[in-house]
C-alpha cells in the first residue's frame, strides 16, 4: 500500500517573509507541488505568522485539488479559519506560541475533554482530524477517547536515532501504529522525516496512510530540485 505524501509549505513561506515581498510565491509552488505528484499540501500557520500566514490558507483554498492539511495549536483564531477554509483534513498540535518548532505530542488524557470539544465541532463540518502523539501506548489509547479520525505521530526521536545508527526505534513507532489501527484510527507521521530515512520507516511501519514533510524535503530541492525531491519520496513511499 501506498503511503500519501503531504508536502509543508512553510518553509517557503519562511523565504518568501524574509524580503517582505512576494517571491517566491507560496501559491504558485503549491500548485506546482501537486502537479509533480504529491498528494497534499500542508500548512501550518502560527498566531505571530512568521511562515505561512492566515490569509495563504484563505487564498490556497481554490488551488489545492488535492487535500489540504491544516496544522496547528487550536486556539479561537485558528477554528475559526479552519472552519472558515474548510481543509479535508485539520491536525491539532500542542504548540507554545514561543516554540521555534513542534516538539511534542499531546497528553491525550490530561487533555481528553478539551481536544473532545474542539474536535467534535470540526467533526460537526465534515473536516477530518488528526491529532500529534508520541509512539506511546496510553497517548494513543486516549487519543481513540477523544474521538479524532487519526493520530500524526512526532517522528523526531525515530530521526535522531536512525541518524545514530538505532533502527530499534522504529519498535516503539510500530507497535503504536498497530495499537491506533486496532482501535479503527488512521495514522499519520511528521516531523525530520527525510530522504535518508523515510524508507526504513516506510517499510516497517504498518497501516501508514499519510507522512508530511517540510524542512528536509526544501532543504533536499536546494541539491536536486523540487520536483525531482517530491518525486523521490513518492518512490520511496510506494
Amino acid at each position: 500500500m501506498s503511503t500519501k505524501l503531504s508536502v509543508n509549505i512553510n518553509k517557503i513561506a519562511t523565504l518568501r517573509n524574509a524580503r517582505g515581498a512576494n517571491y517566491p510565491n507560496v501559491l504558485d509552488f503549491a500548485v506546482r507541488i501537486q502537479e509533480y505528484g504529491a498528494n497534499g499540501i500542508t500548512i501550518h500557520p502560527r498566531p505571530d505568522e512568521r511562515h505561512i500566514r492566515y490569509q495563504d490558507a484563505r487564498d490556497l483554498r481554490p488551488l489545492v485539488h488535492t487535500e489540504l492539511n491544516i496544522e496547528g495549536n487550536p486556539i479561537q483564531k485558528f477554528i475559526d479559519l479552519v472552519l472558515e477554509v474548510k481543509p479535508e483534513q485539520v491536525t491539532l498540535v500542542p504548540d507554545d506560541p514561543n516554540q521555534l518548532t513542534s516538539d511534542h505530542g499531546w497528553d491525550t488524557i490530561k487533555h481528553k475533554e478539551y481536544l473532545q470539544e474542539i474536535i467534535s465541532e470540526f467533526k460537526r463540518n465534515d473536516i477530518r482530524t488528526s491529532i500529534f502523539v508520541d509512539p506511546v501506548k496510553e497517548m494513543v489509547e486516549g487519543a481513540k477517547a477523544t474521538g479524532t479520525d487519526r493520530i500524526e505521530l512526532y517522528t523526531e526521536s525515530y530521526a535522531g536515532e536512525f541518524a545514530k545508527g538505532n533502527k530499534s526505534i522504529i519498535t516503539d513507532f510500530a507497535e503504536a501504529s498497530r495499537l491506533a489501527h486496532q482501535l479503527g484510527l488512521g495514522i499519520n507521521a511528521g516531523h525530520d522525516l527525510n530522504l535518508e530515512n523515510i524508507s526504513f520507516f516506510k517499510n516497517n511501519l504498518p497501516y501508514l496512510d499519510e507522512v508530511s514533510i517540510g524542512h528536509a524535503l526544501i532543504v533536499e530541492s536546494l541539491h536536486y530540485g523540487i520536483e525531482n525531491v517530491v518525486k523521490m519520496y513518492l518512490q520511496k513511499l510506494q
